[in-house]
């Protein structure tokens, strides 16, 4: 189960279920116009500040989310001189090597695609109401997905 919305520039989903796809993300940013494709897959990890990690748990309010990433793509877009760009998200358990987030971004030139791609995720862990627990080996505890 997810939660999309497309138009013909941006589209950003968040998946409940299933496994995030780079390679599907790379596939709706691909166009003529474009000579650059630049990707971003922020995956589980098995440790965070020292301590090992068993899994993560993301939360959000989907439509809330959505909404907001959707802003963030069409702003970038319009700023950054873009072609297109993938957001996506998951929610739910994720496992060790598991992918959080994919984003993906086409552009004219490399220069454009990688800037877009930074911003996209920096704007994402800052504005999108999404929240992890981390589960360690000795416990765990919420944390807001931002910086």
């Amino acid at each position: 189960m997810s939660s999309d919305t497309s138009s013909s520039s941006v589209h950003v989903e968040i998946v409940e279920d299933g496994r995030l796809s780079l390679d599907r993300a790379v596939q709706w940013v691909e166009c003529t116009a474009s000579g650059a494709i630049a990707t971003f897959s922020g995956v589980v990890r098995d440790n965070s500040q020292g301590r090992g990690v068993d899994h993560l748990e993301y939360e959000a309010y989907v439509p809330m989310a959505v909404k907001i990433m959707r802003s963030i793509g069409e702003r970038i877009v319009e700023e950054k001189g873009i072609s297109k760009i993938f957001m996506a998200h998951r929610v739910g358990r994720l496992e060790i090597k598991e992918p959080a987030v994919v984003i993906a971004v086409s552009a004219p030139h490399r220069a454009e695609a990688i800037e877009a791609s930074r911003t996209a995720i920096d704007e994402l862990k800052l504005q999108v109401p999404i929240f992890k627990k981390e589960t360690f080996h000795d416990g765990s505890h919420w944390k807001s997905n931002r910086p």
